[in-house]
């Protein structure tokens, strides 16, 4: 039995440097456009039944509770939490900020597209309207050379007022895209997701319709990770972890007794 609470410690020590992994990359990423912050989630293992809840105890009377010993914890999935980050202004005409639900759709160089919260976006040299990584939006979007202004609009529409002209000229829409599963999403890293068998296909639609949240120019979504909450679960971790390794140290005291008197 003490061998065994050594590798059931084993496996809280485990979870929690799991979760205290996860915590950190949660404050590392505290002032990362977009980030949508990551939670740990655990499971009990199996249970080793010595006495079975409900047995026979003799013809007439049946086992009221049973012995049945756990086996340790296991980090079952980390889990993004897509709750809506505050929403901050830049006074950058081509940022833009996702009020509510949806993505921005990103065109990857395979041809693949990628999903992302990060509005921070800007011009390359032919006009196209990208990622502070190059990456095209999609639908492709090109600013002709000589606007005087851009205008975003709260569904999408992108229009610019040109040179001579009384009236804006209408350039393309910025679509988003929804998921039924949102937390089935694969981060990739560069702020960026990929569509999985448990996200479920992209839903495209306009900005402001159905359950797609709006637009709003020259503001940017902020991280959605709260400190204060942060560093809480950094000490219920450390906490847990400390508790744990307790555990160990017991169990060897008991084993070092038990060899000293053999």
């Amino acid at each position: 039995m003490t061998e065994r609470a050594l590798w059931v410690a084993k496996t809280g020590l485990d979870a929690q440097q799991t979760r205290m992994a996860v915590i950190a990359n949660n404050l590392a990423n505290v002032n990362t456009t977009g980030f949508k912050k990551d939670r740990a989630m655990f499971d009990d293992l199996m249970y080793q039944n010595i006495r079975q809840v409900g047995g026979q105890n003799t013809q007439n009377t049946q086992s009221p509770t049973g012995t049945a010993v756990g086996t340790g914890v296991r980090t079952v999935s980390t889990e993004k939490v897509f709750s809506q980050g505050n929403v901050q202004q830049t006074g950058n005409t081509m940022d833009v900020a996702i009020n509510g639900r949806g993505f921005l759709q990103i065109n990857m160089p395979n041809g693949d597209i990628s999903y992302t919260r990060d509005g921070s976006l800007t011009l390359d040299s032919t006009g196209q309207l990208v990622t502070s990584s190059g990456l095209t939006v999609s639908p492709a979007i090109t600013i002709p050379p000589g606007a005087l202004s851009v205008t975003i609009g709260t569904d999408g529409t992108v229009s610019a007022q040109m040179p001579g002209t009384p009236t804006p000229t209408t350039l393309g829409q910025i679509e988003l895209a929804d998921f039924i599963n949102p937390t089935g999403l694969q981060a990739v890293g560069d702020n960026l997701f990929k569509a999985t068998g448990s996200s479920g296909a992209p839903i495209i639609g306009v900005a402001g319709q159905a359950e797609f949240g709006t637009l709003t120019q020259g503001s940017l979504e902020t991280s959605n990770v709260n400190v204060v909450e942060e560093l809480v679960n950094m000490i219920e971790a450390q906490r847990a972890y400390e508790m744990n390794s307790k555990a160990i140290s017991t169990a060897d005291q008991m084993l070092s007794f038990v060899t000293q008197n053999l």
